[in-house]
């Protein structure tokens, strides 16, 4: 039997703390709690917002009329399948002591993954990346619930659509599936992956030729650290989204056009750009401030809410940012947290990929 709040403030339950209210609020620990909610808003006919761990969502003031469903399915189950070790893992679970497990079970695939706030249901749908790995590389299946036939269902990893920081429940499908369960396919006893370049860095500073899946995960923890990305205590930072834009890939052609740009490759003929560099580039320094909110002090593609700032703040400021890249290198910056509740033609613009002006 489902329990069904009301009026519940969305700010407690995203990390960059704002949001308006919930008409209803019901969080779910199975499979069966999630249809029976679902089961209940169709019966009074209201929309259903999908909540997992609210580190990549911005809500807005208004908060949202009809049902949050917050997904708190739970539980880890680890299995041998030959030289394979599967993680199953409910969508409830905290990301990083998942990713924490694994290197304690000695199985590389997760550790440049550490250190990221929110929940596993959250990473299929972002195809979550960080450091030369994304979830995708292991993701072997995605337990479902299929809103339009109302059943659970299985995705194997290649039937999701992934892509850089999509997928199809992101895309294609919006709206369609809920994540319940991730199952990871990691292998014991192979060697960390060391292929961005702050990472390799990192090593080559400290002499270390071979280091350790442990070793590799706080490094991670480290760089991540001193960009502000680790919630923590007295992080000024913590009230944020991570990394609000989507580093764009552009072409070898608009490269030319940046001067000494630093740039990363992303296929034969085009290339990644840190949004980080194009925002600082276009007149917002770390630590820059507009009101309530912010530039994070530690890295220029995170807005942070420095205190009680509102979902408009935050859209503003971000409008702001993505208006003096594209005026200064005619290069759309994409959100990349998901934006709920907003309207008109700034907010449209915000999130087109190819404004035209």
């Amino acid at each position: 039997m489902i329990e069904v709040d009301a009026g519940v403030q969305l700010s407690e339950w995203c990390t960059l703390n704002v949001g308006g209210p919930a008409q209803w609020f019901v969080r779910a620990h199975s499979d069966e709690e999630v249809l029976d909610a679902l089961a209940w808003a169709d019966a009074r006919r209201v929309p259903v917002l999908v909540l997992g761990g609210g580190s990549n969502i911005v809500i807005a003031d208004e908060g949202f009329a009809g049902v949050v469903l917050q997904i708190a399915i739970g539980g880890v189950d680890v299995q041998q399948d030959g030289d394979t070790v599967l993680f199953g893992a409910g969508a409830g679970e905290p990301w990083d002591p998942l990713v924490a497990r694994s290197i304690d079970e000695d199985c590389a695939g997760l550790e440049c993954l550490s250190g990221i706030p929110g929940l596993v249901g959250g990473t299929p749908v972002q195809n979550v990346g960080a450091y030369g790995q994304d979830v995708s590389a292991t993701i072997r299946a995605v337990r479902v619930i299929d809103r339009e036939a109302r059943r659970p269902r299985t995705l194997l990893g290649r039937e999701c659509g992934f892509g850089y920081r999509s997928s199809r429940f992101k895309h294609a499908d919006a709206g369609r599936f809920i994540v319940t369960q991730v199952d990871f396919a990691l292998a014991r006893n192979a060697p960390a992956t060391i292929a961005y370049a702050d990472v390799v860095q990192y090593f080559a500073e400290r002499t270390d030729r071979n280091p350790t899946l442990q070793q590799v995960r706080e490094a991670i923890i480290d760089i991540r650290s001193r960009k502000g990305m680790v919630i923590r205590e007295g992080n000024p930072a913590n009230r944020s989204c991570g990394s609000f834009f989507v580093n764009p890939v552009i072409t070898r052609t608009q490269l030319r056009t940046l001067g000494d740009a630093p740039h990363y490759p992303a296929g034969e003929a085009r290339v990644k750009v840190p949004a980080a560099w194009l925002i600082e580039q276009a007149g917002f320094s770390r630590g820059y401030t507009q009101g309530r909110v912010g530039i994070s002090p530690f890295q220029a593609q995170g807005l942070i809410n420095t205190g009680g700032a509102s979902a408009a703040d935050v859209v503003g400021l971000a409008l702001a940012v993505k208006r003096a890249v594209w005026k200064r290198f005619q290069i759309a910056l994409v959100p990349e947290p998901v934006l709920v509740g907003f309207h008109g033609p700034d907010v449209a613009w915000l999130l087109d990929p190819a404004p035209n002006t």
